[in-house]
């Protein structure tokens, strides 16, 4: 049974997700997630790591080596459904956080190479779009797509009504293809709404070599080393993820499963 699933660290509170190229088995994605008390603060190293990171609720001051964002943020819950204040690092550059409330920073990473700038990304730079029809509906906040400058980054986030699907139909991103389809390493941070929620994700392959469905609950990280991916919500519970992408080419392009790719057309929905 592959290691797909990463479970919020037990006491919910400090440092409770990990997420690292070696622990996951792969080379390019990186996630953290901290939750900091008024006052605290956290320091992220100049290193070869380039960095997001995403209020994913709560305010907070981050200093780069060239810039001070003074008390950004605007979200108490990222169930407010506006897009998230976030700060883009490049390699090579420290930041420290303070939390000014109570903090949910998801700290994204890939490795670095170029000579952008820190940054910081407001919401009303932030993509909004609504995805999708009938029960496969979904809407999506591009912090850093592939056309926001970055080294290998891609950063989204997704939120699923109750009883609806996502990632849907079934695609995958692992097999480079040139201009069809690209290598791309992700992991999804799960929120629920209210948080004794949880959805089923599953993480498969054509040959079924790899076949995993998980239940996965408020905080969990589901890894996509390679693979479709799709997310089913429960009834009576919102579900929020933030997506963290990266790969050799910078690009998202992906191939639909075939059996499913019908749920794109006019034909859907329908009744069966």
């Amino acid at each position: 049974m592959a290691n797909l699933l990463s479970k919020r660290a037990a006491e919910n509170r400090g440092h409770i997700q990990h997420v690292t190229p070696a622990n996951a088995g792969w080379r390019y994605v990186g996630f953290d997630v901290h939750r900091l008390q008024p006052g605290q603060e956290l320091s992220l190293p100049a290193d070869d790591l380039e960095r997001c990171l995403v209020l994913v609720s709560g305010l907070a001051t981050v200093v780069t080596t060239v810039d001070t964002f003074s008390r950004i943020g605007q979200r108490m819950s990222p169930f407010e459904r506006i897009p998230a204040w976030s700060v883009y690092v490049p390699h090579h550059s420290a930041a420290q956080v303070t939390a000014e409330t109570e903090l949910e920073l998801a700290v994204c990473s890939a490795p670095g190479f170029g000579v952008l700038p820190p940054r910081l990304i407001t919401p009303d730079q932030v993509g909004v779009e609504q995805r999708g029809k009938g029960r496969n509906r979904r809407l999506v906040h591009n912090i850093l797509p592939d056309d926001r400058p970055a080294d290998s980054l891609l950063v989204v986030e997704v939120y699923t009504d109750e009883g609806d699907t996502s990632s849907y139909p079934s695609h995958k991103h692992d097999t480079p293809i040139e201009g069809k389809e690209t290598y791309l390493e992700e992991t999804y941070y799960h929120r629920f709404d209210p948080p004794q929620g949880f959805a089923l994700q599953r993480v498969y392959t054509d040959d079924r070599s790899l076949d995993e469905c998980m239940p996965v609950y408020d905080q969990d990280v589901v890894k996509v080393p390679r693979g479709y991916h799709p997310v089913a919500t429960i009834a009576g519970y919102d579900n929020y993820y933030l997506n963290v992408m990266a790969g050799p080419v910078r690009q998202w392009k992906f191939t639909w499963e075939q059996d499913h790719a019908w749920v794109n057309s006019e034909d859907y929905p329908r009744k069966r």
